[in-house]
């Protein structure tokens, strides 16, 4: 694994390239952690991973990666892909079909001498689980033994950054699930800077604890990824974070606000510096209550009827209308989310059942 562990060498980047439909345009640093890069296809993810690499150049702006410059347009530094020093695992995993897993590890490592470059590779395959699979193929690999490989050819040049390109998308459950735990274990074992492309909220948020949103080539957010969940800045943020409870939002008082889209006021918990474009909630923070304690004048509590309901072997979720019964299975306001063990408390009560709209989970958001 990496020699000098801890040291730091931040990732710095500041960078333009003009694209098809808009200009990747980010400027961020990256420590000696993994951080996750959020965004939904098209947003310029893989093309600011294939800058930093060396295997796209940007128009203009600057690539440092600890004391080097990668990449400098003013001073017209622009280093190859060999030079760079940066491991990258592809979406495909890129694997030389002729080569052998060992020699596949191998293949950034010819500069060193026969017996240090075994000795990595052992290890190297060792700590992938990947031993008694040396001398096979790419084709002979499962998805999962294939993305393991290309994670440890990746890691054989002691890289100083580490760029992942949505490495779980190809996976079926149970090799995500795996690959997931190796790629902790190797994060831990890095402290380095380590970029973690990913459109999948839920993996975002467990590999890292950092994250960056990013929208038609620019930063939407960034930051504790639990700081952006409780507090997105836009409406976008929030949607591609996971929300899927909007209405457009008025301002009633300094703690009040009008869900237009829900026919309601709501009180809020957070400070409204500026009035918001949209009030938003998260489906699984939406609180259902016990009829025998309802108080129908109580804070930000609503009658609601069931419009219709989908399911996954354990959560369900509930397409609800507030305030009274709708026309059809596609006339509801929000949808709420749980697992199915609670939905069997509430699911033979008789209507209306009650929700409540929290002030601490409400969300105030820009256009």
């Amino acid at each position: 694994m990496p020699s000098g562990q801890g040291a730091d060498v931040p990732l710095e980047i500041q960078i333009e390239k003009k694209l098809a439909d808009f200009v990747l345009d980010v400027s961020f640093t990256a420590a000696n952690e993994p951080l996750s890069i959020l965004g939904p296809s098209g947003a310029g993810k893989t093309m600011l991973l294939r800058c930093i690499a060396g295997l796209e150049q940007p128009d203009r702006g600057r690539i440092t990666l600890g004391c080097r410059a990668l990449y400098d347009s003013k001073r017209g530094i622009c280093l190859p892909a060999r030079q760079r020093r940066v491991g990258m695992l592809f979406q495909n995993y890129a694997l030389f079909p002729h080569r052998t897993v060992a020699e596949n590890v191998a293949f950034g490592l010819r500069p060193l001498p026969a017996a240090d470059a075994a000795t990595r590779i052992s290890t190297l395959i060792e700590r992938t689980h990947l031993t008694g699979l040396e001398q096979r193929y790419p084709r002979d690999l499962s998805g999962g033994e294939q993305q393991r490989a290309a994670l440890a050819r990746a890691l054989a040049i002691d890289p100083e950054a580490l760029l992942l390109d949505e490495p779980l998308s190809a996976l079926d459950t149970h090799l995500r699930s795996q690959m997931e735990t190796q790629l902790l274990l190797t994060f831990a074992a890095y402290r380095r800077p380590a970029l973690f492309v990913t459109h999948n909220i839920e993996e975002a948020y467990r590999l890292s604890s950092h994250m960056l949103v990013l929208s038609r080539g620019r930063i939407a957010a960034t930051g504790a990824k639990e700081e952006i969940l409780r507090h997105p800045p836009t409406v976008e943020v929030a949607r591609l974070t996971g929300c899927k409870n909007f209405s457009r939002a008025k301002v009633v008082s300094e703690n009040t606000v009008e869900a237009t889209d829900w026919g309601c006021r709501l009180r809020v918990a957070q400070p409204i510096s500026k009035p918001p474009a949209y009030v938003g909630i998260r489906a699984h923070t939406i609180e259902f209550i016990e009829s025998s304690v309802v108080d129908a004048s109580g804070e930000n509590v609503f009658p609601c009827w069931l419009m219709r309901s989908s399911e996954t072997p354990f959560r369900i979720t509930l397409y609800l209308r507030l305030h009274q019964p709708g026309g059809g299975q596609g006339d509801f306001h929000l949808q709420a989310e749980m697992f199915k063990e609670k939905w069997a408390r509430f699911r033979e009560c008789a209507y209306p059942l009650h929700v409540r709209l929290s002030p601490d989970a409400l969300m105030l958001l820009q256009e």
